[in-house]
């Protein structure tokens, strides 16, 4: 595959999960949306679908990493770094993409949430919502675009990262992959669609499970950007965590890999 369709695949597959993924948090959590208040349970399965309807869209294109863990751990797997830059600004524009798609599709409720006296006045406590007493410096609505912690500490919330990350590039290496081996495959993408639900299930309560660099960080730059009132802070401060756990997990999923099944 080409450095285009590669660049062109994550942008679109990206952008869909991010669209998909963090529309269904913005449909759970935002006021005057029908969806409020449906829970946890259908947040991981909208991440999952979100996760599946990507890889099926884009994987012929690009491969459909979506993720730069899973880049990066294919990578170490193939020892082949060439296309690895083209992965990862193609995720990155993907996810800011997809980020501003939710705005928009979610313009009117974004604007009823965030001029609601309730919800200015006081910390947010619907699930899918970065908890303010956990991330003082996160806005009311900063859940929707990215992930933080229920309970701060550091090296704990690190740890929750790496290892739901190292679990999600561990089965893609494992069961995941596509004849070639670069990226996921037809039956792949359910796997992984499935280990993503599993893990927000099973590992997402601390840190609600970025699992995903740029799944994180590109949307936490649109909302730094985006023109939404009283939208409080971005939390910079959290913000190196979802980046640095989840490549830290891909490496390690990799090492695994060729230590163990290679």
């Amino acid at each position: 595959m080409s450095n285009s369709d590669i660049f062109i695949g994550e942008i679109i597959g990206t952008a869909v999960l991010i669209l998909l993924g963090g529309g269904v948090v913005a449909a759970v959590v935002l006021k005057r949306s029908k969806a409020q208040n449906a829970g946890w349970l259908a947040i991981t399965f909208g991440w999952g679908f979100a996760v599946m309807t990507a890889v099926y869209m884009t994987g012929t294109l690009s491969g459909a990493h979506l993720n730069p863990a899973v880049t990066v751990g294919i990578a170490i797997k193939d020892g082949d770094w060439s296309n690895v830059p083209v992965y990862l600004a193609g995720q990155l524009l993907g996810a800011m993409i997809g980020a501003t798609l939710v705005w928009i599709a979610y313009y009117g409720q974004f604007q009823a949430h965030l001029t609601d006296p309730e919800i200015i006045s006081a910390a947010p406590h619907e699930e899918g919502l970065v908890s303010e007493e956990a991330a003082p410096k996160a806005g009311p609505v900063l859940g929707v675009f990215s992930t933080g912690p229920e309970v701060r500490v550091v090296w704990q919330n690190l740890a929750t990262e790496i290892i739901g990350t190292t679990v999600l590039v561990l089965a893609v290496l494992t069961q995941g992959l596509n004849d070639s081996g670069k990226g996921l495959g037809v039956i792949g993408a359910l796997i992984t669609a499935f280990v993503v639900v599993g893990i927000g299930l099973s590992l997402g309560g601390p840190t609600g499970y970025a699992i995903n660099p740029a799944r994180d960080l590109g949307p936490r730059i649109v909302h730094a950007l985006l023109p939404l009132p009283n939208k409080g802070g971005s939390d910079w401060g959290y913000a190196w965590i979802p980046v640095v756990g989840p490549l830290v997990g891909g490496a390690l999923a990799a090492g695994i890999y060729n230590l163990a099944f290679a």
